[in-house]
């Protein structure tokens, strides 16, 4: 996995899309915990009983991810100059498109009148598909500190 250069890591750190993807990441992980919750209590008939539920929370869900990736979009622009899709970030993109389609198809398979059980499923595999991206992430960052540290400390000497 590539390493931020000098230069990247001082547009990362000079850009107001940072700050915005820091907000941002945490309220979406918020709406994720809500509706693997909400789904959870929905399919085991606890508390929830309308499966309109399910689906305002995966639509809520979606907003964020999508927004997160708009955002995340214009961070990647101004630091490494491309959109999306920087070889930077390619795997993280990548399954971010990923977390995107499955989403998306609980939309399509919602609008084509598949049984709740079908998107019961299809809510949970979309959530399943944002944690694993949430963890390339959270492990790129991890990552990324830790380099950070090793450039200041070799700046320092």
């Amino acid at each position: 996995m590539p390493r931020y250069t000098p230069e990247q890591l001082q547009r990362r750190n000079a850009s107001v899309w940072t700050t915005v993807q820091a907000i941002l990441a945490p309220i979406q992980f918020v709406m994720f915990l809500l509706g693997v919750t909400i789904t959870y209590l929905y399919k085991y008939d606890i508390w929830i009983d309308n499966f309109a539920w399910v689906t305002f929370f995966v639509t809520l869900k979606t907003f964020m991810l999508f927004l997160i990736f708009i955002t995340g979009g214009f961070f990647e622009k101004e630091v490494f100059g491309a959109f999306a899709f920087a070889p930077e970030f390619f795997w993280e993109d990548f399954g971010s498109s990923i977390a995107m389609v499955v989403h998306v198809s609980y939309f399509i398979l919602f609008y084509m009148g598949l049984d709740e059980s079908i998107l019961l499923w299809t809510a949970l595999a979309a959530y399943l598909s944002y944690l694993i991206n949430a963890l390339q992430f959270v492990i790129r960052l991890l990552l990324e500190k830790r380099n950070e540290k090793k450039m200041k400390a070799g700046e320092a000497a």
